[in-house]
C-alpha cells in the first residue's frame, strides 16, 4: 500500500504545484475565500467526488470506503490568506495587492485536494466514510472551524487529522507533539476614562496614562508568577498597544491598551481573566477613575489526542522512515483547529518545507514566506496514509 500511494502521490505531483500556484497567486482574505472555493469545487466535479457546501466559502466532502457506516474520519485544510503585501519574485507572486499566502494554506488546500484524489483511486481499500474539510478563516476570529461545527461537519465524524507547513523542519521531515500543543489566545481590551486636562493642574484631572500604565505592569508581572515555578504549560500576557491620545502636557480623557494572553492550560486561562479584571478594578479604584475589561475570547488550547497522536507518529515512521519523524515543542501560537480539538479526537502534526540549499529560509506571516514544493508530494502522501491506516480493513 505504501508504494501505491507514493507512485499517486508523485504522479498527481505537479499538479499539486499547479494548483498550489494558482491559489498564491489569487489569494482571498478570511471568509472571502471565492477563488479557492471555486478551485476546489471545480476539482471535486471533475473527479466525481461528493461535495456540498456549508458557510459560505466553505466545502465538505465525502469519499465512502466499503462499509461506510463503520467509520468517519476528516481530514482538514484551511484556505484563507492574509493581509501581507508579498514581497517574493516568483512568478507566482500574489497579484492581489496587500494579500499574500504566508501561512501556506495555498499549500494545504492543493494537499488535501490531490490527498482526495487518491483516496477516491483507493476507495475499495479502505473501511468507513473520509471527510475532507476546506475551511474558511483560519486567520480571523471567531475562526471558520468554529463556524463549520456549529453547521455540523463534525457530525458523526470520529477523528480528524491536519497538516500544517513548518519551516522550522527541513522539506523530507514531519514533526509530531502529543497533548497540548500549541496555546489558547484571548485578546486582551482595556479602557481607562477620567476626567482629562492640562498636566500642571494635578488637582483638576484624573492621572488615566499613569493607571492605564500600572495596570499594564502590574497585568504583565502574572506571567512572571505564573512562571516562577517551573511548569509544564507556560503562560504569556504581552502588551501590544497602549493609546493614550494627548501631548506632551495634556492628559487624555481616554487611554486604551490592547494585549494577548495565551496559556496550555485552561483552568489558568480561567483564572487569568480574573486576576486582570480584579486587578484593574483595583487600580481605577486607588487612581480615581474608572476602567472597562473586554478580554474577547479567543481560540482554546489545541489538545493532540495522545493515542492518536502516538499511533499517528508510528505510521509516519511506516512510510517516511524513523530519521525523518520528528518530536516538535510546543508552540505558545494559536490555531483554530483547536476548536475541533475539544470535540472530537485530533491530531494536527507538521509538514517540514524550508530548504537552505534553495534559499527558502523564511518564516511565516512574513511577505517573502514561501516553501519547497518538493514537500507537498510527502505531504499529500502521507496524509493519504494516515487515513487508509485509520481505515484500514481488518482481514
Amino acid at each position: 500500500m505504501i508504494d501505491r500511494i507514493k507512485e499517486l502521490a508523485k504522479r498527481f505531483h505537479k499538479d499539486t504545484v499547479d494548483i498550489r500556484r494558482y491559489l498564491h497567486e489569487f489569494p482571498g482574505l478570511s471568509f472571502e475565500e471565492y477563488n479557492a472555493i471555486q478551485v476546489i469545487h471545480n476539482f471535486l466535479i471533475s473527479w466525481n467526488i461528493e461535495h456540498k457546501p456549508m458557510t459560505p466559502t466553505g466545502i465538505v466532502a465525502t469519499i465512502k470506503g466499503k462499509n461506510p457506516e463503520k467509520k468517519t474520519i476528516a481530514l482538514r485544510a484551511d484556505t484563507d490568506a492574509l493581509p501581507i503585501q508579498e514581497k517574493n519574485k516568483c512568478p507566482y507572486k500574489s497579484s492581489v495587492p496587500g494579500v499574500m499566502h504566508a501561512c501556506g494554506h495555498d499549500a494545504h488546500t492543493a494537499m488535501l485536494l490531490e490527498t482526495a484524489n487518491i483516496l477516491n483511486h483507493l476507495k475499495d481499500e479502505f473501511e468507513g466514510t473520509i471527510k475532507l474539510i476546506f475551511q474558511p478563516g483560519e486567520e480571523k476570529l471567531p475562526g471558520g472551524a468554529s463556524l463549520m461545527i456549529r453547521h455540523g461537519v463534525l457530525n458523526g465524524v470520529d477523528t480528524i487529522i491536519a497538516q500544517h507547513v513548518y519551516p522550522d523542519l527541513p522539506c523530507g521531515e514531519v514533526g509530531f507533539y502529543p497533548g497540548e500543543y500549541m496555546a489558547s489566545c484571548d485578546e486582551i481590551n482595556i479602557m481607562v476614562r477620567g476626567k482629562g486636562g492640562h498636566a500642571a493642574k494635578i488637582k483638576e484631572r484624573s492621572n488615566t496614562t499613569v493607571a492605564t500604565a500600572k495596570m499594564l505592569c502590574d497585568i504583565s508581572e502574572l506571567s512572571s508568577e505564573f512562571n516562577k515555578e517551573e511548569r509544564d504549560n507556560p503562560i504569556i500576557i504581552a502588551f501590544g498597544s497602549f493609546i493614550a491620545d494627548g501631548t506632551y502636557n495634556v492628559i487624555p480623557d481616554k487611554v486604551l491598551l490592547k494585549g494577548t494572553m495565551r496559556t496550555f492550560n485552561e483552568d489558568d486561562r480561567k483564572s487569568i481573566k480574573n486576576k486582570i479584571k480584579k486587578i484593574c478594578s483595583q487600580i481605577a479604584k486607588t487612581y480615581g477613575v474608572k476602567s472597562r475589561v473586554v478580554i474577547e475570547e479567543g481560540y482554546p488550547v489545541l489538545i493532540n489526542d495522545v493515542t492518536l497522536t502516538n499511533s499517528m507518529r508510528d505510521n509516519a515512521v511506516s512510510f517516511l522512515g524513523e530519521d525523518k519523524v520528528k518530536v516538535i515543542p510546543q508552540l505558545m501560537t494559536a490555531e483554530d483547529f483547536a476548536w475541533y480539538s475539544h470535540k472530537v479526537k485530533a491530531c494536527m502534526y507538521r509538514l517540514g518545507t524550508s530548504n537552505v540549499e534553495k534559499g527558502i529560509v523564511s518564516k511565516q506571516h512574513t511577505p517573502t514566506f514561501d516553501i519547497d514544493e518538493d514537500a507537498m508530494e510527502i505531504g499529500v502522501g502521507l496524509m493519504a496514509y494516515l487515513a487508509m491506516e485509520e481505515l484500514k480493513i481488518e482481514n
